[in-house]
């Protein structure tokens, strides 16, 4: 999977690079079908400490999921997304899973049948 970061108005430190790099690389065990995700980490202007934005879409073959999320930390902003994304690819999956069965059961019976 590419990983793709962007950070506009602002330099990302290598330390955050690597940390988010490694967070959203273990995405892909989720999904081995993932193409690509494209992380964009801004600074919001606010008067509220919580101006940390990650945004982060993946871009797979059929759907594209996006989560973004607002936080004191980039780390926290990060984790955070990562778990959103977690949850979403989880959801698609058990979807998937479901509609399999649905099909299989019916392929069982039209063969009982004759």
């Amino acid at each position: 999977m590419e990983i793709k970061i962007e950070s506009p108005h602002f330099t990302v430190t290598s330390q955050l690079n690597d940390y988010l790099i490694e967070k959203v690389g273990k995405l892909e065990r989720l999904n081995e079908r993932l193409i690509r995700s494209e992380v964009c980490l801004k600074l919001d202007k606010s008067a509220t400490d919580d101006n940390k934005i990650c945004e982060i879409r993946l871009v797979g073959p059929q759907k594209n999921l996006f989560a973004s999320t607002r936080c004191m930390t980039f780390e926290d902003a990060i984790i955070e997304t990562i778990h959103a994304l977690e949850k979403q690819l989880r959801k698609q999956k058990t979807k998937k899973e479901k509609g399999r069965e649905k099909i299989q059961v019916t392929d069982s019976t039209t063969e009982e049948s004759e």
